[in-house]
């Protein structure tokens, strides 16, 4: 039986993946480190909203930040965040 305080991380884990926009960005940084800047200048969303969903990546522990001057440069926390959106997309792309 798993406790019911892993069940309500895991269920946050997959809440924070399940917005598209979220699910972007972490694919975005699949491909390495980038900078709030960069992210907003290849998604459809603002700065600001990119900041924001950031900050809720963060707190989920599927991203980390590291600031540099100025800027802020993300990348995926773990090997874990990119394995469950690989296997996730595995998954929707096998046929029905």
């Amino acid at each position: 039986m798993v406790p019911e305080e892993e069940l309500d991380d895991l269920a946050e884990l997959f809440h924070q993946m399940a917005d598209t926009t979220r699910l972007g960005l972490l694919i975005s940084l699949m491909e390495g480190e980038k900078c709030v800047c960069d992210l907003a200048e290849t998604s459809s969303v603002s700065l600001s909203a990119v900041s924001h969903q950031l900050r809720s990546l963060r707190t989920a522990r599927l991203v980390r930040s590291r600031r540099q001057g100025r800027h802020v440069h993300y990348s995926l926390d773990d090997d874990h965040v990119e394995a469950l959106v690989r296997l996730g997309l595995e998954h929707v792309r096998e046929p029905g």
